[in-house]
């Protein structure tokens, strides 16, 4: 009994130490989301480019075919502008093991919905975008 009373003091410890781990890992991946809604509402390609991994690909489904685009294809389909109006993005679910994570985002525009899914990776202490599929829907 006492060998109990000894131990749940101790797990409890490493538990808040991993709880306090897992919101500051969320913290980061939330931070670099933010940066790649940031740099596509305004259409700029340093704040994309620093959210996504060189070898980041974007896929989604383009007449029954997966089409897959290279990050600087997608990169260069952006221009810089002042932030779209009425247009927000949202992040969904965020979900971390250990150096990788996934996390459901959306976009929003007065005209149609983005549904992003991101695979990340933990690179050198900075979180980045190594694969996004898309898809999207026109708002009725």
């Amino acid at each position: 009994m006492r060998t109990i009373k000894f131990l749940f003091p101790i797990m409890a410890f490493f538990l808040s130490l991993n709880a306090t781990a897992q919101k500051e890992e969320k913290a980061l991946v939330t931070e670099t989301i933010q940066t790649y809604f940031d740099g596509w509402m305004t259409g700029d390609t340093l704040k994309l480019g620093k959210a996504m991994h060189a070898s980041c690909h974007l896929k989604l489904i383009k007449d029954n075919e997966v089409l897959v685009i290279d990050r600087k294809t997608y990169l260069s389909r952006f221009k810089l502008r002042t932030k779209l109006p009425n247009t927000e993005g949202r992040i969904i679910d965020i979900n971390i093991t250990k150096n990788i994570a996934s996390a459901k985002c959306e976009i929003e525009t007065p005209e149609r919905l983005f549904v992003d899914y991101f695979n990340m990776m933990k690179l050198n202490d900075r979180w980045y975008i190594v694969d996004k599929i898309s898809t999207s829907s026109e708002k009725k």
